[in-house]
Order: structure tokens, then sequence, then C-alpha cells
């Protein structure tokens, strides 16, 4: 099983982070073809083979992701997409 952890420092408001935690789970739900729910500040997603959250803090995002075996050849090419995604969010909507 690979593991993925990515974390984007930020400098929104909780609404503004959370708009653009949004933006960046739409984005990679219809990549994938994840689930995705608010618990708090948490945002789960997941799918066969594939499970993680995006938490969000003061002044940082933090995305942690499990990949399954399968998916888990493709963790250096999902880690670079979704780290490029969540810089791109999270700053352009600075």
């Amino acid at each position: 099983m690979a593991e993925i952890s990515i974390v984007q420092q930020h400098s929104l408001s909780p609404d503004a982070a959370r708009s653009a935690a949004e933006q960046v789970a739409q984005r990679i739900a219809a990549e994938y073809g994840l689930e995705c729910r608010w618990d708090g500040d948490v945002l789960r997603f997941e799918r066969s083979g594939v499970e993680g959250m995006l938490t969000l803090e003061d002044q940082r995002a933090a995305m942690r992701i499990r990949l399954g075996f399968f998916m888990g050849a493709f963790a250096p090419a999902i880690e670079a997409k979704v780290a490029e995604k969540m810089r791109k969010t999270f700053t352009a909507a600075a």
C-alpha cells in the first residue's frame, strides 16, 4: 500500500480555505471517481483502492492519500498531479 502526504501552506480565511478544498475535491473526485464528504474540517474521500482526507488548519491544508496495490503503481503521478492542483487552488484563491 502506498501513502501520499501533501501539505500546502495558505493565508486564506476558514471559508476561503473550505472553498479551495471543495475545488480540489471536485477535481480529484471527477478524475479518479472518488466519493467525498465533509466531517467537520476534514474532507474524506474514497473509492475502491483509494482512501484519504484533506484536513484544513489555520494556515495549511494537509492531504493524506492511501493507495491500494494496483493504484500504488501510479503513486508518483498522482502525487505530482494532486500537489500541483493544491498549490494552484490554494494560492489562486488568496
